[in-house]
């Protein structure tokens, strides 16, 4: 009789009462449903528009107008260019600048830099009569977050940081703009010397030592890109990996 009562009482404990029956059934059919669901494939709308992001366009061309870079010039991966901006050979566009060359020329000569942030566009004219369209020449150097509209800068000048060059300003060759200084429309810095301030005054002539400076400022930030230069290619380097593979196994490309 012991052996029975303990056999009746572990068949009472093991067995699943209906409620028990129900719950699982519920369990097992909702995990089939979401499999199920889940297995299905999304037929997208016709009418759906297909976008083509490929992250910040560099080169925008606008109208008859592309912007033009030589080959060995280092424009960053955020730079923009649009509409009429030609950056010579050796020049330097670095990151975040954006030069909209929409209704007039805009040229960054040989060897020059234009540093982080700036702004740089140009007039259909110059209130002054001179040329609206903003030249960058040889061997000049602007400073990040610097802003350039319908200006002249002959070769090698440097203009500080946070500059304001306005229209028909003019920056004669061998000249130095300290930081935060505003050219007034139709100002002249003449050759050789030192300005600063809101507006920009006269501070005294530079000495043929610091003119001379000039130009290897330009030369060094040149050096300076083409390390960067050989970091930012199109793709990163893996597709030149790919090639390498490819070519090893005799694939044609």
């Amino acid at each position: 009789m012991a052996a029975l009562s303990r056999i009746t009482r572990k068949a009472m404990t093991t067995t699943i009462s209906p409620v028990h029956v129900i719950q699982r059934a519920l369990s097992t059919s909702a995990a089939a449903t979401t499999a199920t669901e889940g297995a299905k494939t999304i037929t997208p709308s016709a009418d759906r528009v297909k976008w083509d992001y490929r992250g910040q366009r560099k080169i925008i061309p606008l109208g008859q107008w592309l912007p033009k870079v030589a080959v060995d010039a280092y424009v960053a991966p955020n730079v923009v260019l649009a509409g009429q901006v030609t950056v010579w050979d050796g020049a330097s566009v670095w990151a975040g600048s954006v030069l909209r060359g929409d209704l007039n020329k805009i040229t960054v000569g040989f060897c020059s830099n234009v540093q982080e942030r700036c702004v740089i566009h140009a007039a259909w004219s110059s209130p002054t009569g001179l040329p609206a369209e903003t030249s960058i020449e040889r061997f000049v150097t602007v400073g990040a977050y610097s802003l350039l509209r319908s200006c002249t800068i002959e070769p090698e000048c440097i203009i500080g940081q946070h500059s304001i060059l306005m229209e028909g300003s003019l920056v004669e060759t061998h000249s130095i703009l300290e930081a935060g200084s505003v050219v007034p429309p139709g100002r002249r810095i003449p050759n050789g010397e030192l300005w600063a301030g809101n507006p920009a005054r006269f501070v005294r002539t530079l000495t043929h030592e610091e003119t001379t400076e000039i130009p290897k400022l330009a030369v060094a930030i040149n050096d300076l890109s083409k390390s960067h230069f050989s970091e930012f290619l199109p793709y990163s380097t893996v597709y030149l990996e790919v090639e390498k593979f490819k070519k090893n196994l005799g694939i044609s490309i």
